[in-house]
């Protein structure tokens, strides 16, 4: 009986059953903890600060790659890494540590929420930098989700001012721009996990030293301690590994639709675990913004939508 099951399910039926299935499963699964990363920050930045919560994120991701990177070696060039550190600054490190920030001030959705403008960023500074064209409902879409920030922007939770946070999410999504733009012209070509871990262990070294200086003297509790290795280990690590194997198997353009999970996954995480009210505005604002990326990926923007959508905190 068990091998007539076993042979069953070595059917080519099944097979192509599982996977056609495998897609859909492993984008939910990207999204679900690329949305969580919001989730994590939110639980661990009061306790850890932003720049230490940020230090052990980019270690641990780091760390998580290096295999990637050590198999590529011979790839990587001395010359090459002060461009690596470069990179790693602008589209890891000071993107990271302003979302940590805007997580210790305003509930996680308002950074998931924030971060769905990468794409849009994207394409913007390839057009004011490098002179690519932006069509008609590009330009639009720009314009609807900047709105949607300003809607997002307006709302209060509990009385307190989301401004701050929703700028600070905002800034390290146009940071994301510039970053994918410049992984995009300086790093063509070479292994993109073994960048990611590249750029991500230049990244660690450089907020070294401020980790250093502002660790928290007082006691770190269990749970902000596994949210922490957490959002190093599973949504920074693991999550590039996964998004990567989507990129081989279906194009840049497919695997960016994680961009619209990613939201809905944040917003559920905390709305679900923590408690976090689902305000009218922020459904406003992530329709505004949402909408603004998909009418803005009905046109060519392959190059920004394959690497944007890995930006996520």
């Amino acid at each position: 009986m068990n091998a007539q099951v076993l042979n069953a399910i070595s059917t080519p039926s099944l097979r192509a059953w599982a996977k056609a299935w495998l897609t859909p499963f492993e984008l939910l699964l990207l999204g679900a903890i690329w949305g969580a990363s919001f989730l994590f920050m939110r639980i661990a930045a009061n306790d850890f600060g932003a720049v230490a919560l940020v230090e052990i994120r980019l270690a641990l991701g780091a760390i998580v790659l290096l295999p990637f990177l050590w198999a590529s070696r011979a790839a990587f060039p001395l010359r090459l890494w002060p461009k690596l550190a470069l990179i790693g600054a602008i589209n890891s490190a000071v993107p990271f540590i302003l979302f940590a920030w805007a997580a210790q001030r305003a509930p996680a959705g308002i950074g998931a929420i924030a971060n769905s403008m990468t794409v849009l960023f994207t394409v913007l500074v390839a057009f004011l930098f490098y002179r690519e064209r932006i069509g008609v409902k590009q330009a639009f879409a720009l314009l609807v989700g900047l709105f949607g920030v300003v809607v997002l922007a307006s709302g209060k939770t509990e009385g307190s001012d989301l401004g701050p946070a929703v700028a600070a999410g905002t800034l390290a999504s146009f940071l994301y721009g510039i970053g994918v733009n410049l992984v995009r012209r300086q790093l063509a070509g070479f292994p993109a996990a073994a960048v990611a871990a590249a750029t991500l262990s230049c990244a660690a070294l450089l907020t070294l030293p401020a980790a250093v200086a502002y660790w928290p003297a007082k006691s770190i509790p269990m749970e902000s301690w596994f949210a922490a290795i957490a959002l190093g280990v599973l949504c920074t690590g693991f999550a590039f590994v996964l998004y990567y194997r989507l990129i081989q198997r279906i194009g840049g353009s497919r695997a960016a639709t994680v961009t619209y999970l990613v939201p809905l996954f944040g917003v559920a995480w905390a709305w679900l675990l923590l408690g976090e009210a689902v305000t009218l505005t922020m459904m406003a604002a992530a329709g505004l913004i949402l909408g603004s990326v998909a009418l803005s990926q009905h046109t060519k923007v392959e190059p920004a939508a394959h690497v944007a959508a890995s930006k996520s905190a």
